[in-house]
C-alpha cells in the first residue's frame, strides 16, 4: 500500500525534544525458550482475542512509518514462532524503513533465507553461553547447537549486519565474556554485552547480587584486546567500540550503570496493543483499542500516536536493591 508522503512531514517528538523515529514492535509474548532473566518458567501468555492480529499491527506500523519512523523492529517473546509471522514480514518489508528483528535464533536454520528475501536488513540473535549446559540452564528449554547452527544461516543469507546479544550475569556467564568475543570474531558479526533489566518479579536469581556493570565487562574485555572507542550509532542504545584487527564491533547497553534516556528515540508496542512510551516506566496507551474501535482508519490511529507523545517521560529509574521490582511485566511482555 502506497505510504502518504503528505503525512511523512508529521514527526513524533516528545516534550522533552526528542524526535521519535524507531519502534519495537512486539508480534507474540510466546516464546520457545524460558530464559531465567525475561520470564519465569512456568507462564500464562495471552489468549488470542488479546492478541492484535497480523493485519493490526501492519496498521500500526504503516501509521508510524507515515509520522516519520524509519526503523522497524520485530521482538517477542520470540518473534519467529507467531504464526503467520512471514506474511508480516513481507508486507512490513515494502514500507520505507529500515526492518530488523531480534530473535533467539531457534527458527533461523529454516527461516533466515526467506527473511533476508522478504526485506529483513538485520538481525538481532540472542547468545548468552557457548557452553551447552550452562546454555540450557540460562534458557531452561534451548539447544545451543540449534540456535549455532541458526547464526550459521543467518550469515549465509547475507544481511547486512548481525549482532550478538549476551545478557551478562555475574557468576553465570561472566567467565565467557572473552570467549563470545572471540566467537563473534570469527564469525564476523558484531556483539552486544547487556546489564540485566529488572522487569518482572522473579525467584531463580537475585539481580542485585547478579548484577555485572558495563565498566566491569569493558575492563576486563580491555586486558584482552584493544578497543577503540566509537561513535557509531546503528539507531538503538548500544555504545560501540572497534578492534583494529576485526571488522565486529563490541557493543554495550547499560540502563544502570550509563543512562542513555537523554538519546530516546524510540517506543515500544506490546503485543496486546499497548503503547510503551518507556522501558523503565508504566507510561502508555491503548492502541488496540483504537485499531478495534476504528478498523482500518489510519488517521485517527496517527493521531493518536501524535498524543501519545505527550506520555514519554524525561527517564526511567531502575532502582536493583529494591526487592520489589518497579516494573511487573516481564521482558516478553514488553518486548525484547
Amino acid at each position: 500500500m502506497q505510504i502518504n508522503q503528505n503525512s511523512r512531514a508529521t514527526q513524533l517528538v516528545d516534550r522533552f525534544g526528542r524526535k521519535v523515529e524507531y519502534i519495537r514492535l512486539s508480534v507474540t509474548d510466546r516464546c520457545d525458550f524460558r530464559c531465567v532473566y525475561c520470564m519465569a518458567e512456568e507462564m500464562q501468555f495471552l489468549p488470542r482475542s488479546e492478541v492484535l492480529s497480523l493485519e493490526e499491527l501492519y496498521l500500526v506500523a504503516r501509521a508510524f512509518v507515515e509520522l516519520g519512523v524509519n526503523k522497524i523492529r520485530l521482538t517477542g517473546g520470540e518473534p519467529l514462532v507467531r504464526r503467520g509471522i512471514l506474511t508480516l514480514v513481507e508486507q512490513l518489508g515494502q514500507l520505507p524503513a529500515e526492518l530488523l528483528i531480534t530473535t533467539n535464533g531457534s527458527q533461523l536454520s529454516g527461516m533466515a533465507a526467506d527473511l533476508k528475501r522478504l526485506g529483513v536488513d538485520r538481525l538481532n540473535i540472542s547468545l548468552d553461553s557457548l557452553q551447552p549446559d550452562k546454555f540450557k540452564r540460562l534458557t531452561r528449554t534451548g539447544r545451543l547447537e540449534q540456535v549455532l547452527a541458526g547464526i550459521d544461516a543467518a550469515i549465509a543469507a547475507g544481511f547486512k549486519r548481525i549482532k550478538l546479544n549476551a545478557v551478562v550475569l555475574k557468576g553465570r556467564n561472566d567467565d565467557e565474556v572473552l570467549d563470545l568475543i572471540a566467537f563473534a570474531r570469527h564469525k564476523g558479526v558484531d556483539i552486544t554485552f547487556i546489564e540485566e533489566m529488572p522487569l518482572g518479579a522473579i525467584t531463580e536469581h537475585d539481580r542485585a547480587e547478579m548484577y555485572c556493570s558495563s565498566d566491569e565487562l569493558l575492563e576486563m574485555i580491555s586486558a584482552e584486546y584493544a578497543l577503540i572507542d566509537s561513535d557509531e550509532k546503528t539507531g538503538g542504545p548500544s555504545r560501540y567500540y572497534r578492534m583494529a584487527d576485526s571488522d565486529s564491533r563490541v557493543g554495550f547497553i547499560s540502563p544502570h550503570s550509563h543512562n542513555f534516556c537523554s538519546e530516546c528515540n524510540r517506543v515500544r508496542m506490546t503485543v496486546e496493543g499497548r503503547l510503551l512510551l518507556c522501558l523503565g516506566n508504566e507510561h502508555s496507551m491503548d492502541l488496540r483499542r483504537v485499531v478495534r474501535e476504528h478498523p482500518n482508519d489510519i488517521e485517527v490511529l496517527k493521531q493518536h500516536l501524535i498524543q501519545a507523545m505527550e506520555l514519554k517521560p524525561e527517564q526511567h529509574h531502575f532502582d536493583l536493591a529494591d526487592e520489589t521490582p518497579q516494573i511487573v511485566r516481564f521482558m516478553n511482555m514488553t518486548g525484547g
